[in-house]
């Protein structure tokens, strides 16, 4: 298992389907490679300081760790992303809970992620910006 580290790959993975958990989110991608499963962790700065962020992440990699590798799915990517509940949620529940994660079938991504090239821009219309002359 390797680890996600390019900011392209996280923004990838953010797309693809997703299973919410009260600690954690997980975000899960297939590649089209043949590859090895590759995992990411992510923690935003409105979940506490420096130092709390770490601690959570450091938390969501020791899941990873116990984890039986069997249960993720080969070709994929997967992002983990922290949330505030992570510092006092009880371990292995938060291990019980990415287990159920990755049993879960994964709702997929809002069709409207993203940017949209099929409708133009909102905002006043030409001919009713003009000022009369």
């Amino acid at each position: 298992m390797d680890r996600l580290r390019q900011r392209a790959d996280f923004l990838a993975v953010a797309n693809g389907a997703r299973v919410n958990a009260s600690a954690f989110v997980l975000q899960s991608r297939r590649r089209d490679d043949s590859g090895p499963i590759r995992i990411g962790f992510t923690v935003t700065k409105k979940n506490g300081t420096a130092t709390e962020r770490n601690r959570i992440r450091r938390r969501l990699r020791e899941l990873v760790k116990r984890l039986d590798p069997v249960s993720m799915l080969p070709h994929h990517d997967y992002v983990l992303v922290g949330r505030r509940e992570a510092l006092t949620r009880d371990f292995a529940t938060m291990l019980d809970d990415l287990r159920a994660a990755f049993r879960k079938p994964a709702r997929q991504a809002p069709k409207g992620r993203g940017p949209r090239t099929d409708r133009p821009r909102p905002g006043p219309s030409p001919a009713t910006s003009r000022k009369p002359d």
